[in-house]
């Protein structure tokens, strides 16, 4: 869009560009420039329009922009056109995820690219590496307290390996995944070394304080995020004398975004991931980018235009870079990320879809889906290009935050809906087979989230241990029953390493000092790779789990109506137990497919008139195209196995 205010400052600032970036080839650069400032411009005099700095600090967000394009090589600046062409190609129905810890899934970043093979036989073609940048030992969260954003932590590898590893990823179509924590830095980062020392312009990098009385304020209205082991939001750093903001833990320091330079800073580091060859960035703790006091400081407008501005100047720089929204809130939160857009994502083209995560697990405990239909209906409806990253188990922990008016209306109270499920998946109620360990729990409140494998809360732990056949084909059932959902809802399926065999909780974790305090560590696994070898062994849980999972993946992927342009619908039955949807294509309904998934341990029973009329049934078959055979039938009610589900299709 042109105007001329913008567009004029747009004029004097490349004028102004220093030599050795204005005497480059930037045809292309300057044709997007062109074509986004208004948006930038906008953005940035939005945030920022009030300091003396403005134009000083918007010649330095064009310059970063610019000199990260002549830095891109040229093969990803044709990868970058080659998805202008084509911009919903992130919408198909092809892609399937996988997240994991390079030093637990293979070792290092070189033993994930020997196992390059491994994606491709299960049918993986997006992996998302867990954070792999410089963190301190013993207090890096994770990998999520960085304290270098343009270096990868020794115990990884080399910046060198990476880029083997992306090229070798390219080779096989298979798309690469990053972190970059926007929030916060370690306390270690060169950054709050500085202001450490006492350097005003690094301190303010950060939210330092030389007293409480601000502090105090933010207190009042914000969350505690780990209330038992870093209570407050607040930490005092003895060698600055000030108080720092610290939402997450005290060695992780809250950045400033309401300095410029802070967001340039980012940008730039968004950028020089983007030119190593990553095809995806999730971007960490998005939420939480701009503090006000008197408010929670999580889902603030300004934190929206932040994300906003990243994404335009992206999408000049490296338009064929997506990125992914790290915001576990609220559903009416939630789809806010993907941007204000009618139809196209300005601010992340994919989000976790934590509510549908934390509803199915909700219908384990259950046995029926009430919650979870009436969760579904009440998710906003998504912007058409965007994406839902659709996942069961994750490295992070299970929350809970269902609406409370979901709650009442499936029939539940809140308060001991969720201690029931607490105590369901800790192994606490006594026709449960679940293992797992309550996380960050709050003395005040009983309020606690979940830990644990996938396999281990679906009760393939107990089963194995006890003997229980039976034990153990449910829980091998109720595992495929929750990927099944994840594979046909509509967006990005990601299944997180371990999983695909089956992995149970480790709880070695309790034994190291840095990690006996924090139960993630029991779902964060080191893959036995000979174990892993049971996947091609008949008779094995770990065959009957990678084998179902290798179909479904395959399937899924011949399925058009798979693809993710907001062609789901929810179809309300009378029996609880099923949870029914249709994925549809309105110009050609011989490609619809009716998911039907059982969440209860008993057979259940569907009328086809739920889903059919009489007379489209009348000289038509349905066929499950997962199993290829036909669903089991008696007249016109759909019989449904203990745990089990169906892709159907009508088929002459």
């Amino acid at each position: 869009m042109y105007e001329q205010i913008s567009h004029s400052l747009l004029n004097e600032i490349l004028n102004n560009l220093k030599t050795d970036i204005s005497k480059k080839d930037l045809r292309h650069f300057y044709t997007r420039l062109g074509a986004n400032y208004y948006a930038i411009h906008s953005l940035f005099e939005t945030l920022y329009g009030g300091r003396e700095d403005f134009k000083q600090q918007a010649q330095h967000l064009v310059e970063t922009m610019a000199r990260k394009y002549i830095e891109r090589p040229d093969h990803l600046k044709d990868l970058d056109s080659e998805r202008e062409k084509d911009h919903n190609w992130f919408l198909h129905q092809k892609w399937v995820g996988m997240a994991l810890y390079s030093n637990g899934f293979a070792g290092n970043l070189n033993g994930v690219r020997e196992h390059l093979a491994y994606f491709q036989e299960l049918g993986i073609n997006l992996v998302h590496i867990m954070p792999i940048m410089y963190c301190p030992e013993g207090r890096s969260d994770g990998g999520y307290a960085v304290s270098d954003f343009r270096e990868i932590d020794s115990r990884a590898g080399t910046l060198e390996d990476l880029e083997h590893l992306a090229t070798d990823m390219r080779s096989r179509d298979i798309l690469l995944v990053l972190d970059i924590v926007v929030n916060h830095t370690s306390d270690e980062h060169e950054w709050a070394q500085h202001a450490r020392n006492g350097d005003p312009v690094y301190q303010d990098y950060y939210y330092t304080f030389t007293s409480r009385n601000v502090p105090d304020m933010f207190e009042q209205s914000m969350p505690e995020i780990f209330p038992e082991t870093s209570p407050g939001n607040f930490t005092w750093d003895e060698k600055m004398q000030r108080w720092v903001m610290t939402v997450f833990n005290d060695y992780q320091w809250d950045l400033n975004y309401s300095n410029p330079a802070v967001l340039i800073e980012m940008l730039d580091v968004i950028l020089y991931w983007a030119n190593k060859g990553v095809d995806i960035l999730r971007l960490d703790a998005v939420a939480f980018l701009w503090k006000k006091i008197g408010s929670t400081c999580q889902n603030e407008r300004e934190a929206h235009l932040i994300l906003q501005l990243l994404k335009d100047c992206c999408q000049v720089t490296a338009p064929g870079v997506l990125y992914i929204a790290e915001a576990i809130v609220a559903p009416v939160e939630v789809t806010k990320y993907f941007g204000e857009d009618a139809v196209i994502a300005k601010e992340c083209e994919i989000a976790y879809n934590a509510t549908l995560m934390a509803l199915l697990w909700d219908s384990v405990a259950t046995k029926n889906a009430k919650l979870l239909t009436l969760g579904i209906k009440n998710l906003p409806v998504k912007l058409e290009r965007a994406t839902w990253l659709n996942y069961v188990r994750c490295h992070d922990d299970i929350g809970l935050g269902f609406d409370d008016r979901d709650i009442f209306a499936a029939g539940y109270e809140p308060v001991n809906h969720r201690k029931f499920l607490i105590d369901y998946y800790t192994g606490k109620f006594d026709e449960s087979h679940a293992r797992g360990l309550p996380f960050g729990q709050n003395s005040k409140t009983g309020d606690a989230r979940i830990s644990g494998s996938l396999a281990s809360l679906a009760g393939l732990e107990h089963a194995i241990r006890s003997g229980d056949q039976k034990a153990i084909e449910d829980a091998v059932k109720t595992i495929l029953l929750l990927h099944n959902v994840i594979m046909s809802f509509g967006g990005i399926p990601l299944i997180y390493y371990g999983d695909e065999i089956g992995t149970l909780n480790e709880m070695e974790f309790q034994s190291d000092p840095n990690k006996a305090g924090d139960s993630r560590w029991m779902h964060r696994p080191t893959i036995d790779w000979k174990r892993a070898e049971l996947r091609n062994k008949p008779g094995t849980t770990e065959f009957a789990i990678f084998s179902a999972l290798k179909r479904m993946i395959a399937v899924r992927k011949e399925i058009s109506v798979f693809e993710d342009y907001n062609n789901r619908e929810l179809i309300d039955v009378e029996n609880p137990h099923l949870f029914v949807y249709a994925r549809y294509n309105q110009m050609k309904p011989t490609e619809n497919v009716f998911i039907v998934s059982n969440f209860n341990n008993q057979t259940q029973y569907l009328e086809l008139s739920h889903i059919f009329s009489g007379t489209e049934m009348a000289h038509k078959r349905l066929v499950d195209l997962y199993s290829g055979q036909s669903p089991d039938l008696f007249k016109k009610t759909l019989v449904v196995p203990a745990y089990g589900f169906y892709w159907l299709r009508e088929m002459i």
